[in-house]
């Protein structure tokens, strides 16, 4: 039987899709809360891992250790181990996000353009006020990214008659999108869109991407929106931006550094949002991580190619 370590707080969902798939008889699996230690024999033994992550210097005492499945869809955390042997398949929790992703994107986009959140604060203090809103249709929504996520963002938000334009690593047609860019064309997207939409993975040659010569490229009117890495950005440069009134606005889900420092200086600049990393988060994630997971248990088992599975030449 192949032993499988389940480092996460919650594995029921895990154990049970493991049991349904008819695999839990091939699999001896052992679970432990993300603030416990594995013993010396668990380290020794695990062949399988399933982790959000692990602490420094312990996938070296896994000799044995053949797969690990990640529960995220980023995997910047791992890559930049060095304990994380060549040997040693990483596979991501690729989409998990599918539906959550875009719906929260969305509501970004209405949160940017409605005035719901200062009809919130007008109804606090009994006050009748009517606020214009800004139309989304007709407006241009560049996507940096158009993977899975991007896609399925791309038909709902052509759905809502935004103008839908993007970059993607091999710049074949997708559907809702009206023109896909090559990414060293970044800059044509960027003059064109009133939403600069974010979902690229963090690689060498996306690490601050957005900077002062590419904020300097958006339209003064736009907003930027970044649900895909913390170090896409340039804190610094953003903040001058947002200052200076090179852009509109932007709303941030993800950070360099999380739990964000109280000192960030995103917290009290004008015209950003910071979203406490909620992009991904749904009801039942679990549920849709243990199918992902479960499926790559059979294909393991069965020396089948796994889903999700990272190239670390390109970083995801």
């Amino acid at each position: 039987m192949t032993r499988t370590l389940l480092w996460i707080n919650e594995p029921d969902p895990y154990r049970r899709a493991l049991e349904r798939a008819g695999l839990a008889g091939k699999l001896e699996v052992q679970a432990l809360r993300m603030n416990e230690t594995p013993t010396s024999a668990q380290l020794a033994q695990t062949e399988v891992l399933l982790a959000l992550n692990a602490p420094p210097g312990v996938l070296e005492k896994m000799p044995k250790l053949r797969w690990i499945q990640a529960i995220t869809v980023g995997i910047d955390n791992w890559l930049a181990r060095p304990d994380l042997r060549e040997s040693i398949s990483l596979t991501c929790a690729r989409g998990s996000h599918r539906v959550a992703m875009p719906e929260n994107i969305l509501g970004a986009l209405f949160h940017i353009t409605k005035p719901y959140a200062q009809v919130t604060i007008d109804q606090r203090e009994s006050r009748w006020v009517r606020h214009v809103s800004a139309p989304l249709a007709g407006k241009t929504l560049g996507i940096l990214g158009l993977g899975t996520i991007g896609q399925e963002l791309a038909k709902k938000a052509a759905a809502l008659e935004l103008r839908v334009i993007g970059t993607k690593r091999s710049p074949e047609p997708v559907a809702g999108v009206e023109k896909v860019y090559a990414p060293e064309e970044i800059d044509t997207l960027l003059a064109q869109s009133d939403f600069v939409l974010l979902l690229l993975p963090l690689t060498a040659q996306t690490d601050c991407i957005i900077n002062r010569r590419s904020l300097a490229k958006m339209k003064r009117g736009a907003w930027l929106l970044n649900f895909g890495r913390g170090g896409l950005v340039n804190d610094d440069d953003l903040v001058a931006a947002l200052k200076n009134k090179v852009i509109a606005g932007a709303v941030l889900d993800v950070y360099r550094t999380e739990p964000l420092p109280k000192e960030h200086p995103f917290w009290g600049t004008e015209g950003i949002t910071v979203v406490p990393h909620i992009g991904g988060l749904i009801a039942g994630r679990d549920e849709i991580v243990a199918g992902i997971f479960t499926e790559n248990a059979r294909r393991f088992l069965g020396n089948q190619p796994l889903h999700g599975l990272v190239e670390r030449a390109r970083g995801y």
